[in-house]
């Protein structure tokens, strides 16, 4: 037994020196760049290739294929990287989704490329570099590793590295070559995937699918680490690997026993489950997925209709042609769940191809008469049943979202389509013997077709009504803005599970819909690298475009069939590659490159016209101060039946001057917004020190301080964003500090952000009536009104909110409040990024919704405009109250001017 010990744990601590080779290249690359590289494994495979080619196909000697390999084209292949793909996303802003999209387009670029290279057939002559014994490679790693670490804490550039982890902009202000460091770790990380390609190899089946996959799967160790501790990565990846081998020895009987030997035999696909869900903090500086940009635009009719008809030609093929178009359809289905999830929802989903291969199995199993519990029925009624059953596992990748920002949540997907792959896929218990018809009358592939596309509408129809509506306007709100989307009382939890499980039930349709028109059920079909693809194809041609889904179906299909295979992953991966050149996309390319190409003639006027246009052109106004921006016309009134004593006031004032404080009715007995001794701590330091505070309807009560008095953190407190350790927060005498910030909006407690947050994808309309929707009460005409009140009722509430002026985006997100009708209107910094007419013009309509018996609270640095708002100014510092009273007595004291 002893014997046997021994040798499992060499084993063990051979697979484990392999797996923490691959922890240390993911989180030097992380820390040098803060790219999660997806394209690991696969960068590892093709210096498997490589080597191979080098000494098995030409004939070189091992030292020198070696050194090639690891020494020239790992590290050129990192640097390469780094420098076309990653370092123009750097450039414009590090955006987290578009880095993943371009990081898992060179993951397939690779892929499709050594397919075309080399065949998809797996090899079992690669070259051996080390001998199959776990010293060398353990040497390997412990080197490695320590030199890292002498290298990060005792040299110039180790130094340099850091200062870019900890700020990379105020790196670049001190003179630090980000782009160089950030070469240097891409290199390192590349040399370390070559390194663990070459040793793993001659183990292993070496293909473009499954090296590929097999590597990634110990991203575990990395994430196990933090993505910041080489020690804790090695540790941890030498245990799991020690681990799984010694579980080899288990042999359990009874109905658990071949899923306790999966779990025995793929324990690095659990711990990364594991560690996706429990490790705090994994990538949290990359919030994914990104704000959206500008509206995507709608198809014009021509192009449906040309869709259509490409659709229907297979329907004049015959023989292998129309079978292999019978594919297009169900594809089509399963990446509209994508657009489901991804384009409208916002969220990383990278195992979808799990949910397609459950509703295949599903469907194959009821079809067969052998799912538990339930009799054999027909394929049609399998298939329906199957959707039903696959719908709620959704949850198992929307439940991990819910909390979690980062890095985690597309780690957690990424780990449920690999689980679900090895533990049921893989498994004899589950598909042995298993077959898949078509449903009566519907047995010949021109037939089946005509079926899929009457799916295929369904699932459009399915798909149009959850963009379109009132939810289709909360998913893009949440996509677009999530904390935003709180804000105005989305229920962004319960959002993001529909949006999972309405992707998990199309994903199965269209799973089973492939299935039976292969008549099989093939596990190959539903890899988690096709995943990965799907994912990438849908996001480069139009992530929230379900033409784009149609086409990126069509390509899949039509590609692969009619060339070799691997073309259609080439070209997907060099499109997503390029995201970072394009941010918009191919078509958005093609667009711009079509508008410069076009000829323009130059417009001139006629002299009539000149004249006119003098005439026209106003005088330039003197120097000075600037003339208050014009009340919006119907400034009036804020709502219908509540008084308009401020909003009269306000449009009263003269222009050029500051208005008069408008009339109000004395303060009430009780405040409608109260804080009980609130605490609140940051490790190890103290925010905020037992605040107590009251907000009174009809009033505008202003909080000030330093930097770092703990302004903001009350302010998150009061909105919800932020629960206290200790104190209350009342609301007209009712206890909500354990309310969420959606659950206070419709309460009556609303708040503005000091970075805008506004929904760039939806119309200026749009935003507002997400306000309306979601807001404490539903009142037809508060859209118009609203809009009204703020000047936005032009012809700028149709454009997209991308691309506004920031003093028109500040009254779009107000404009957003209001129209929930508010009871409490939490300000945070509403003067920033405002001139001084847009400043002027805000207070008016602050002081109308005072007058107007809204309770007002304002953090604000501009003490100018708080001077001229505010009933009761209360001075911060240190995380405590230390002032409170009129503006005139409180802001004239000693310091509090100087300490703004």
């Amino acid at each position: 037994m002893s014997s046997l010990t021994y040798d499992l744990t060499l084993a063990g601590l051979s697979v484990g020196s392999a797996a923490a080779l691959t922890g240390i290249g993911l989180i030097v690359t992380y820390r040098a760049t803060g790219v999660l590289n997806f394209a690991h494994g696969a960068i590892a495979m093709v210096c498997a290739y490589a080597l191979r080619q080098c000494v098995v196909e030409w004939g070189w000697p091992l030292w020198l294929g070696a050194a090639v390999t690891l020494l020239v084209l790992a590290p050129g292949l990192g640097v390469v990287l780094e420098r076309f793909v990653f370092r123009p996303l750097s450039v414009l802003g590090s955006d987290p989704a578009q880095t993943l999209v371009a990081s898992i387009g060179v993951f397939v670029l690779l892929v499709g490329g050594a397919a075309l290279l080399w065949g998809q057939g797996a090899r079992d002559d690669a070259p051996e570099l080390v001998p199959d014994e776990p010293w060398g490679q353990l040497a390997v790693v412990l080197v490695l590793a320590a030199g890292i670490a002498v290298v990060v804490r005792r040299t110039r550039f180790g130094r340099r590295l850091r200062a870019v982890v900890d700020d990379r902009g105020l790196a670049l202000l001190g003179g630090i070559d980000a782009d160089r460091v950030a070469a240097a770790g891409w290199a390192f990380g590349s040399f370390t995937a070559g390194l663990t390609g070459v040793l793993l190899a001659p183990y292993v089946r070496l293909d473009p699918y499954g090296l590929p996959l097999l590597v990634m799967e110990v991203v575990a160790v990395a994430v196990a680490a933090r993505m910041r501790s080489l020690p804790v990565a090695v540790v941890v990846a030498l245990g799991i690997g020690v681990a799984q081998s010694q579980l080899t020895r288990l042999h359990p009987t009874g109905w658990a026993g071949p899923l306790v030997q999966a779990a025995g035999t793929n324990l690095f696909v659990v711990a990364l489950l594991v560690a996706a869900l429990v490790v705090p903090g994994v990538g949290a500086r990359d919030a994914l997925p990104r704000p959206a940009g500008a509206r995507v635009p709608t198809p014009p009719p021509g192009a449906w209709i040309v869709a259509g008809v490409l659709f229907l030609l297979p329907l004049g093929l015959a023989g292998r042609d129309l079978h292999t178009s019978v594919q297009v359809p169900a594809l089509a289905v399963i990446l509209l769940s994508l657009v489901v999830v991804t384009g409208r929802g916002g969220q990383i989903s990278l195992g979808q191809a799990a949910y397609a291969g459950l509703g295949a199995l599903f469907t194959a199993l009821l079809a067969a008469g052998r799912f538990p519990g339930l009799p054999r029925l027909p394929e049609l009624a399998a298939l329906a049943v199957a959707v039903v059953l696959v719908a709620p596992l959704g949850l198992l990748t929307g439940w991990p979202a819910l909390g979690r920002r980062g890095l985690a949540p597309a780690l957690a997907t990424f780990a449920v389509g690999v689980g679900v792959s090895r533990f049921v896929f893989a498994q004899p218990y589950a598909t042995a013997g298993l077959s898949l018809g078509r449903p009566a009358g519907f047995a010949g592939d021109r037939a089946y077709y005509v079926l899929e596309l009457l799916l295929l509408a369904a699932a459009l129809t399915a798909v149009h009504a959850l963009r379109r509506g009132r939810t289709g306007r909360a998913l893009a709100a949440m996509r677009d803005h999530e904390a935003g989307a709180q804000a105005a009382g989305v229920r962004v939890p319960s959002l993001k599970l529909l949006a999972f499980v309405a992707g998990a039930a199309l994903a199965a349709l269209g799973g089973g819909m492939l299935g039976m028109g292969l008549r099989a059920f093939d596990a190959a079909a539903y890899d988690p690298v096709r995943g990965l693809l799907w994912f990438a194809a849908v996001v480069v041609l139009g992530a929230d475009s379900t033409l784009g889904a149609l086409a990126a179906a069509a390509l899949l299909v039509g590609l692969d069939a009619g060339t070799r295979g691997g073309v259609a992953a080439a070209l997907i991966g060099v499109l997503a590659v390029l995201v970072g050149r394009f941010p918009g996309g191919p078509h958005q390319a093609l667009r711009t490159t079509a508008d410069r190409l076009r000829p323009r003639r130059a417009a001139t006027l006629t002299p009539t016209g000149t004249a006119a246009r003098d005439l026209l052109r106003p005088r330039p106004a003197k120097p000075g101060r600037s003339r208050r921006a014009p009340v919006p016309a119907g400034a009036t009134r804020v709502s219908e039946g509540r008084g308009a004593t401020g909003a009269a006031g306000a449009a009263g004032a003269t222009p050029g001057t500051p208005p008069a404080r408008a009339t109000r009715p004395p303060s009430p007995a009780s405040p409608l917004l109260t804080t009980r001794r609130l605490y609140a701590r940051y490790g190890g330091f103290t925010a905020l020190d037992g605040v107590d505070l009251e907000v009174f309807p009809g009033r505008v009560t202003a909080v000030v301080g330093p930097n770092g008095a703990g302004k903001s953190t009350l302010f998150h407190c009061l909105a919800g964003t932020l629960r206290p350790a200790r104190g209350a927060v009342l609301l007209a005498g009712r206890d909500i500090t354990a309310l969420p910030a959606h659950a206070r909006t419709r309460l009556g407690v609303a708040r503005s952000f000091q970075q805008l947050a506004v929904f760039p994808s939806l119309t200026v309309a749009e935003n507002v009536r997400v306000g309306a929707e979601q807001g404490r009460v539903a009142d037809p005409g508060a859209v118009e009104r609203t809009l009204r009140l703020l000047g936005l009722d032009g012809p700028v509430r149709a454009r997209p909110a991308a691309g506004l002026p920031t003093g028109t985006l500040r009254r779009v997100e107000l404009a957003r409040i209001l129209a929930g009708a508010p009871r409490v209107l939490l300000l945070d910094e509403p003067a920033a990024g405002l001139d001084t007419a847009e400043v002027n013009a805000l207070a008016r309509v602050l002081r109308a919704l005072a007058a107007d018996g809204t309770a007002l609270l304002v953090v604000e640095h501009d003490l100018d405009l708080v001077a001229g708002l505010a009933d009761v100014v209360h001075v911060m510092a240190a995380g405590r109250i230390v002032a409170s009273g009129p503006p005139g007595r409180v802001l004239d004291a000693p310091g509090t001017r100087a300490g703004r």
